[in-house]
Formats: structure tokens, sequence, C-alpha cells
């Protein structure tokens, strides 16, 4: 008996539920098996019954009504019930009763007012429902005793199933329970940093081991708890200065927008000594620091992109510098869902490259404006070449002087592009924003690619409203996006195809559409093509990979929007959104 307990404390809590909930299941499928095979039994029982004997009955008494009948045309009538009987044998001994119903029958045909012979068929029918009758008794004590076994194994299931059920319900819950409560118990203790709890159960399998690894944990803590906190204020120093040697201003809150921690260097540029800063909420700071309130602007929006570049008066002079917003969060012991526990700002010091891209944007625009004026003679020149007035020119000349004019062309506008880029990067657009009909607009562009157009024999198709449409816009910078992409489609196109141009009306926008049917753009490139000096790989055709760049820029500063939709083999649709004057 003690090996039988002993064994049964090793096994473990899972095995025991597994087993016990186990058996009980068992035990219910075969109390269920049981009482679905002899309910089949039963079932069985009666349906022969009705289907052998009750309708043997129903027959011979059908034939005794009408063999007592008066009516001299029984005949056809009996004959109709005698052949559903003879169809319907199944008692030993009825064939052959129902055979000598049959022969004494087949008599009385011939003779139909014996009466001798009609007492004699009727004793023979007797006999018939004799024999079903006595089958209908002896088929109804088997049903019975079938009943009666049933009830005894259904009884016995039921009982084992009872047991089984009671012993679970009166054991387990105080197996397993009692052993949470006192490890509950132990818990609030060590909550209460009474860490001298321990906890020992006797004979309990896994809760042993559950108690082992709770008195461990408690010592653990105990040593903890008395430590020397030297390490960790020598810690916390350690990663003082570190965030103190960082070149970037560097600023933490906590989850109530409380100033933590603050270097040296967020310190110089907030302008706040470092004891009025350290510990002080940053939203009552914002209220009179104007840098403070820049800094915690969309602060819960977390993002380690780079934002917007602030401009910020530090080391003497204007220095600029790109924010970085990080969330910080835990999932605290003994949780599962995170928790926000503050903020961290990082300012990265970027004057360095911001003075270099000034420099870059002067230097190209220097050189732009220097080059525009020669480009310009040079058109001068050419156009006078090509006046017969100077002097007449063999085909060889014509073809270097068109030769030349187009390279002018590219020249000029490839430093036309470059003038309109450093405008974009120096944030200098110059906007003109008026109310503009959308028609005239795209007319002009319209004009504008009317000879490239024809030369590649391209149909250009509009789609334009009727009725004047107006929108806020820049007509100039919106004409040259226009034209910007009406070239790149005819560029792109076929010769002897077409583009699509159409202008949408919205509530709220006008929109520009351009489709071509060139060889369209792979999805991997769509987002890439309004890039800066982006080139889509092993694409043939001449440009810089600024218009699109250009004409985004040109949009954007108007409040609007460009997108392109392309499929490979099909072609591109390029869609300008801009406001609707109502």
């Amino acid at each position: 008996m003690n090996k039988i307990s002993l064994l049964f404390t090793l096994i473990k809590i899972k095995t025991k539920l597994t087993l016990g909930i186990g058996l009980l299941f068992a035990l219910i499928i075969i109390l269920g098996a049981v009482s679905a095979s002899y309910v089949n039994l039963l079932k069985s029982d009666t349906e022969n019954i009705l289907r052998a004997n009750y309708n043997t009955l129903e027959y011979t008494g059908k034939m005794l009504v009408y063999l007592d009948s008066n009516n001299v045309n029984f005949i056809d009538s009996f004959e109709v019930n005698l052949k559903l009987q003879e169809a319907n044998i199944t008692e030993k001994g009825e064939k052959e009763s129902t055979q000598m119903v049959r022969n004494v029958f087949e008599l009385i045909k011939m003779k139909p007012d014996s009466v001798q012979l009609k007492s004699k068929l009727r004793q023979l029918i007797y006999q018939v429902m004799d024999v079903n009758m006595n089958a209908i008794e002896k088929k109804n004590l088997m049903a019975k005793q079938t009943a009666e076994i049933a009830t005894f194994w259904i009884a016995i299931a039921s009982t084992l199933c009872f047991i089984i059920a009671l012993g679970l319900f009166i054991n387990f819950p105080s197996y397993i329970a009692n052993p949470i409560k006192r490890l509950t118990d132990s818990i609030k203790q060590i909550a209460s940093e009474n860490y001298d709890e321990r906890i020992h159960f006797d004979n309990h399998g896994e809760f042993k081991e559950l108690a082992q690894s709770f008195n461990t944990m408690a010592e653990k803590l105990q040593e903890y708890n008395e430590s020397n906190l030297a390490k960790i204020m020598m810690s916390k120093k350690r990663i003082e200065t570190l965030i103190n040697n960082m070149n970037d201003p560097i600023i933490g809150l906590d989850e109530n927008w409380d100033i933590i921690f603050a270097n040296e260097e967020a310190i110089k540029i907030i302008g706040i000594t470092e004891s009025k800063l350290i510990g002080c909420n940053a939203l009552k700071l914002a209220v009179q620091n104007d840098l403070i309130r820049l800094l915690i602007k969309n602060l819960e929006i977390e993002s380690s992109e780079k934002q917007k570049i602030l401009k910020i008066f530090a080391n003497n002079k204007e220095s600029y510098f790109e924010k970085e917003n990080f969330k910080i969060t835990i999932v605290p012991t003994g949780e599962q869902e995170e928790k926000t526990i503050g903020h961290v700002i990082i300012l990265r010091n970027v004057t360095e490259y911001k003075e270099l891209d000034f420099a870059k944007t002067n230097f190209i625009s220097t050189v732009s404006h220097e080059f525009k004026t020669p480009i310009a003679a040079i058109k001068m020149s050419l156009q006078l070449l090509d006046n017969n007035k100077v002097g007449l020119l063999n085909e060889e000349q014509k073809s270097l002087l068109n030769s030349i004019n187009d390279d002018t062309n590219r020249l000029l506008k490839i430093t036309g592009e470059l003038l309109n880029m450093t405008q974009v990067e120096s944030g200098n657009i110059q906007l003109n924003i008026a109310q503009n009909e959308a028609q005239s607009i795209l007319q002009y562009a319209l004009d504008a690619v009317k000879t490239q157009a024809e030369q590649k024999k391209i149909e250009l198709q509009k789609s334009i409203p009727e009725t004047p449409i107006y929108v806020m816009a820049d007509s100039e910078k919106t004409a040259w996006v226009l034209t910007n992409l009406l070239s790149n489609a005819i560029r792109y196109s076929g010769e002897n195809s077409s583009v699509i141009v159409k202008i949408e009306t919205l509530e709220q926008s006008v929109n520009y559409i351009i489709t071509d049917n060139g060889q369209g753009i792979a999805p991997e490139y769509t987002n890439k093509i309004f890039d800066k000096y982006f080139r889509i790989p092993n694409n043939k055709s001449e440009g810089t990979g600024l218009g699109l760049a250009i004409s985004k820029e040109f949009v954007e500063a108007q409040g609007g929007s460009i997108k392109v939709e392309s499929t490979i083999g099909i072609g591109s649709s390029f869609t300008v959104s801009l406001k609707r004057f109502t």
C-alpha cells in the first residue's frame, strides 16, 4: 500500500488529471456505447415484431373477415391478402400453414359454396395466427430480457462514473488548491519584504519542486536586499557619465513627462540650469521655453525616422539638429501587456552636413546660372546660322546644326532642372498660388509638347470638362509639372500610339491624369521614381532623374499630391491632385 501511495505521489499533477478525467471520459463513452447498443437491440426486436408478426395478424384477420362475409365476391379480396401473407413468412412452420391455406383456398375457388371447405380454411388461418402469436410472446420475452440486461450494465457504468467523479470532486480541489493558497500567502509575505518566508511541502510532487524554487528565490531576494548599494550607485554613475560624454543632446522623461535626465549638451542648447531642469515637468516648462515645447511636440508618436530638421542656436551659431523620439516600454514582471515608462529625445547634430549641403546647392545654383548665359548665346548663334540671310548651308551642315541644337536644348533643360532643384533644396520655392482655370493650365502643357508628339505620330486624346474648373495653384509651376509628365509619356510611348489626358473633378480637389501605353514601371521602382537622381536601371532614355523629384516638390508645395500606377508591358498613369477652388 505504501508503494502505491509513493507511486501516486511521484506522478505529476497533469498525469493525475489526465488519468482521472480520461478514465471518467472512457466510462462515459462505454456507458453511451452500451446504452446505444441495447437501445438498438430493443428497437430491432420491436421492429421485427411489427414487421414480421403484426402484419401477418393483419392479413389473416382480413382473410377471416372476407371468408365470413356473405359476399359472393370475397374470392378476389381474399386472394390479395393471401398473397401478402405469402410474401411475409418469417416464423418456423408458418410457410407450411400458409401453403395449406393456399391449397384449401384453391379448392374453394372451384366450390365457393362448400361450408366444409370454408370451415377447414378458417381452422388453417387460425393456425397461422397461432404461430405468429406464439412468436410475439417469445420475442416480447426476449425484449424484456434485453431491457433487464441493459438496465444492469448501464447502472454499473453509471455507478463507476459517479464514484470516480465523486473522488475527483472531493480530492483534487483540496490537493491543488491548498498548496496554491499556501504559495499565494507566501508570495504576499515576500511582496511585503518579509524575505524570511519559506515553504515546505511533503509528498506533493511538483509542488515540492515549486516550493524549492520559491525558497531559492526568497533567499536570493534576501541576499540582494542585504547587499551593499554601492554597486547600484556605481552603475548609475557609469550610465550618467556615458550620457554626458555623448556629443548629441539627450533628454529623458518618465511616464508623467517629468525630466529625469539631460546631458550637458542638452542643457547648453535649452539654456536652463541643471537644477531647474531635472525633476521638472516638461509640460510646465514648455509654457515658458519654446525649445522644450518644440521637442515634446508629437512625442507620443514614436519615430526613429528623421523628422523635420530643427534650427537651434548652439555653440555660438545657428546649428541644425534632427530629432528622434523613442518610447521606452517594458513588460512588468508577472504581466503580459507592455507599459510605457518614459520617452527619450535624441537631437543629432547635422550642422556640418547641412553646411556642406548648402555649399553644394550654392555651387550648383552658381554653375547653372553661369551655364545659362553661354547656352543662351549658343542658342542665338544657332538661330542666326539657321537664317538664310547669314548664308546657305548644305545638308551636312544642317544636320550638324540640328544635332548641336538638340544638345543645346538638352543642356538648357538640365540647367533649368538644376536651378529648380536648388530652389527645392534651399526651401525657397517661389509660388504664386491663385485661382486658375484647370483647362487652360493643361492646354498650355499640351501646346508645349505638341511638336514632340507629332514627331512620334502620337495622338494626345483629351477628356476635359467643358465647364470651366478652377484650382488654387501656381499656374507656371503646375504647367511645368504637366509638361514634364506629358513629355515623359511621349518619350516612353511607341510610335503611332496614344497618350490619354483627363481632368477629373472631385468635391475638394481636381485630378490631372496622364496615361501612356509605354513599357511600364516595375513595382519595386514605383516608390523610388520620385527620388532625386533616380533612374530606372537598364533604361536607355535620356534624363537626369530630377524631373519627377522636382514635380513632386512643386505639387506638394502647393498642398497637392502626385502618384503613379503602372503595369509592366501595359503602361503608366500619373495623377496630379490639386485643391479645387469653389
